[in-house]
């Protein structure tokens, strides 16, 4: 477990919660690439999936929280993807 992985987890992990809230109540993806959040989410899978093969410790929850914000910031583009269409 390195102090300097945790700490870009935490850091890249604070930045997605002001994304997903900005998606949800703008309805718009103005400013956003959804094959940039696709890149995103593929290495935090490569990370996860590193923790789970060669090295098992608890930083793999990060991972873990990290994807799955990721994947709703996806979701909510989708979303507001096909709001603005109607």
């Amino acid at each position: 477990m390195s102090i300097f992985e945790i700490g870009m987890l935490v850091c890249f992990g604070a930045a997605w919660p002001l994304s997903i809230v900005k998606s949800y109540r703008s309805r718009q993806n103005a400013g956003k690439s959804v094959w940039f959040l696709a890149v995103i989410f593929i290495g935090y899978i490569c990370g996860f999936i590193h923790k789970i093969t060669y090295s098992r410790d608890h930083v793999i929850w990060l991972y873990a929280v990290n994807g799955v914000m990721v994947m709703a910031d996806i979701l909510l583009y989708i979303r507001n993807y096909f709001i603005s269409r109607s």
